[in-house]
């Protein structure tokens, strides 16, 4: 004798559809602006600002599908010429 379970109406479980706020840091006392680019914004260069703390970090939450994703932190003005004011990271967030 079967049983028969009925399905519901809703997307199965995926980890891919999970999104999880992600908090990024960048190191620049000296930066007057720093933005977050990346693959989850279509890399547009301002759509993400980051916010300065007295400590001299900058610091932003995004909130990000589960997966990997590639990502670069810009700032404005540089450091010091000849030195690139962009950084790439890799995420396994």
């Amino acid at each position: 004798m079967g049983i028969a379970y009925e399905t519901p109406d809703r997307p199965q479980y995926s980890a891919k559809r999970m999104v999880k706020q992600i908090n990024f840091f960048f190191l620049g006392p000296e930066a007057e602006s720093v933005y977050l680019m990346g693959d989850f914004n279509d890399w547009n260069p301002t759509s993400h600002p980051m916010q300065w703390r007295k400590d001299g970090w900058w610091s932003l939450q995004v909130p990000l599908n589960h997966g990997h994703h590639q990502y670069l932190s810009t700032r404005t003005p540089q450091a010091r010429p000849g030195i690139s004011g962009t950084r790439r990271y890799r995420s396994s967030q």
